[in-house]
């Protein structure tokens, strides 16, 4: 690393290796290359005069570019393709000539930018499965271990860990359909000359409307794309860049809203992310266990909800059939929006694997408010009993008020309970209260939710992609 010059934390800190190199030079000019060798041979098999010789000199020289000549002719000329094809043309002098026959810039550009948006969008399902995996193994496992529901952070009704774990999955099962179906209908750009016309085509097969549409669909074939755009001006419309970029916006809000809660949960001490031995929270209060990750992805997750608005701006002023105010803006919005949504994945799975339950904690919570949650339960049971519900109402009202004032302005322990069991109008046993407040019959069907979601709902949504469960797990980095 050059320690004098900037260097995006996306490469040195966040993101994995291989969204790295999806958004890399050598993966655009591989791609470039791959691209001109698609059109040779697609303009060969509809008749054109280009030999396998010449295809062949183009094949043996895909991956391996020549940089030094490309950036001397770049500088010289100031336009990257003419520069990437002359250098392409210095290894492959047979097929130097027919090199980008017919195209325009845009032919390799665009239709580059496609293929790097649909891989990425593959390669975040791949990852976002994970996570939704990780966090259904977690749902599962905790579905009936009951927890202080928080309205407005505020103590609400109960709730099961594994339940409050099925509302983020839930978030992400609408992300995971939102980008499998982009990756769907993302279309290809093709092979439409400068300003979408296919005039150059025109006049290299004379006339023949059916043999371009063949390149056409040719090429589309060969790059994997199920949908080729039918009109284009000189660039694919740029409303599909922000229409990417809207999916990793919404998906952002989905792991933010993840970390948001577990960064609050980690502050109540009830669940914490993964805390390594060496880890240090604070470099002054050494106690600290400061939930970085978590922090990280809200962090992360706020510029990449930003960059919709940046994509917005471009398609909107995109003139007539084109206008290069677009490029610098691309490589920024584009490429910086996926791999910090791959970042977020990263972290993602890494906290769904190792989250930290403190069953000991969250009981004592349960314990502090669950007395005033119950009060309808014992005015109830003591009514069975023969009370008189106005007056046990009453009662109990100034039963809570009293406790309250002591867990309050007195800092003590809740004792509901006790100054229950003392009323002579309740005539209540110790017995009777232990059976009121079996935590399960707060809880609903919050266990049965869970279970029923998970196994009908989560695990059948990534089941219907296999190559997710041959992903590696990254390491989160520093």
């Amino acid at each position: 690393m050059n320690k004098n010059t900037y260097e995006s934390p996306l490469l040195s800190r966040y993101s994995s290796g291989d969204m790295l190199f999806l958004f890399s030079p050598q993966f655009k000019h591989q791609t470039w290359r791959k691209l001109w060798v698609w059109l040779a041979k697609g303009e060969k098999e509809l008749g054109l005069p280009i030999t396998d010789e010449q295809i062949a000199e183009l094949e043996a020289h895909e991956c391996n570019i020549n940089w030094e000549e490309a950036a001397a002719e770049e500088k010289l000329r100031r336009h990257d393709v003419m520069a990437h094809v002359h250098a392409y043309g210095l290894q492959a002098p047979k097929a130097k000539r027919i090199i980008h026959l017919g195209a325009t810039s845009a032919y390799v550009g665009d239709n580059t930018d496609l293929i790097q948006m649909q891989q990425g969008l593959i390669l975040i399902r791949r990852r976002l499965c994970k996570v939704i995996d990780k966090l259904s193994n977690f749902a599962l496992q905790y579905k009936a271990m009951p927890i202080l529901g928080r309205t407005h952070f505020q103590a609400a009704q109960l709730t099961t860990v594994g339940k409050r774990a099925a509302l983020w999955i839930q978030d992400l099962l609408i992300d995971l359909e939102e980008v499998n179906h982009l990756i769907d209908v993302l279309p290809f750009r093709g092979v439409k000359g400068t300003t979408g016309t296919q005039a150059s085509f025109m006049e290299l097969f004379n006339g023949n409307h059916e043999k371009i549409k063949k390149l056409d669909a040719y090429v589309t074939q060969k790059a994997g794309f199920k949908k080729v755009l039918s009109i284009t001006g000189q660039t694919y419309t740029r409303k599909w860049d922000y229409l990417v970029n809207n999916v990793l916006a919404s998906l952002a809000t989905s792991l933010s809203k993840f970390a948001t809660d577990l960064r609050l949960m980690q502050g109540l001490k009830e669940v914490e992310e993964p805390f390594e031995k060496e880890q240090i929270g604070s470099s002054a209060m050494a106690y600290k266990r400061n939930p970085m990750r978590s922090e990280r992805i809200c962090s992360l997750a706020r510029f990449v909800i930003s960059m919709p608005q940046s994509t917005a701006y471009t398609q909107s002023t995109q003139w007539f059939e084109r206008t290069l105010d677009d490029s610098a803006n691309k490589r920024l919005a584009i490429p910086e929006a996926f791999l910090a949504s791959d970042a977020m994945l990263i972290l993602a799975e890494n906290i769904a694997n190792g989250m930290v339950v403190h069953s000991k904690i969250i009981e004592r919570h349960i314990n502090e408010e669950l007395p005033f949650m119950a009060t309808e339960n014992i005015l109830m049971e003591a009514v069975k009993k023969g009370g008189d519900r106005q007056i046990l109402h009453e009662e109990i009202r100034e039963l809570s008020q009293q406790a309250a004032y002591v867990v309050k302005e007195e800092g003590k322990d809740n004792d509901l309970l006790e100054r229950i069991l003392a009323s002579k109008t309740f005539r209540l046993e110790r017995k009777d209260l232990d059976s009121i407040l079996d935590l399960q019959k707060f809880v609903g069907r919050a266990p049965e939710q869970t279970e029923e979601f998970v196994n009908k709902e989560a695990r059948p949504a990534i089941e219907a992609f296999n190559d997710w469960k041959n992903t590696n797990s990254e390491e989160v980095k520093v």
